[in-house]
């Protein structure tokens, strides 16, 4: 019997305002706001999608907490999520025309990547790249 094959996965981000994080998803990064809910006078549960790649958000009424909130300053735990790109130049460059500031801008990193990070008004970190071609 061989393995199921799985193509994405989705992370959850606790977030303080969910019609603001799908604003920003939307208006900022260019993903699609699929879901908002459950009703338009309650907001507080969001999913944005792109490509394959899908966030969902959630507002709890408890604060986000980044991974690199947890990581004390040793950036080792700086990302929330990995966004699979294969031409992070081309994104880096329509995210600087919608003006996006880069939290680190696209270069190639000691880990073996090209990508940038952007970080969202919740403080999560995610990282747009692909792995070096050798």
């Amino acid at each position: 019997m061989g393995k199921a094959e799985i193509r994405a996965c989705a992370p959850l981000f606790i977030v303080n305002n969910v019609p603001l994080a799908l604003a920003f998803y939307r208006d900022r990064l260019g993903f699609e706001i699929t879901y908002q809910g459950p009703d338009p006078g309650d907001i507080f549960f969001g999913i944005v999608e792109r490509g394959a790649a899908m966030i969902m958000f959630k507002a709890i009424g408890v604060e986000p907490v980044p991974n690199h909130t947890r990581d004390i300053g040793g950036g080792t735990a700086r990302w929330d999520v990995y966004l699979s790109v294969p031409n992070p130049d081309e994104l880096a460059a329509e995210f600087s025309a919608r003006n996006v500031e880069f939290h680190v801008p696209l270069k190639d990193t000691g880990e073996g990547l090209r990508g940038f990070e952007v970080k969202d008004a919740d403080g999560y970190v995610l990282f747009f790249g692909r792995p070096l071609e050798n």
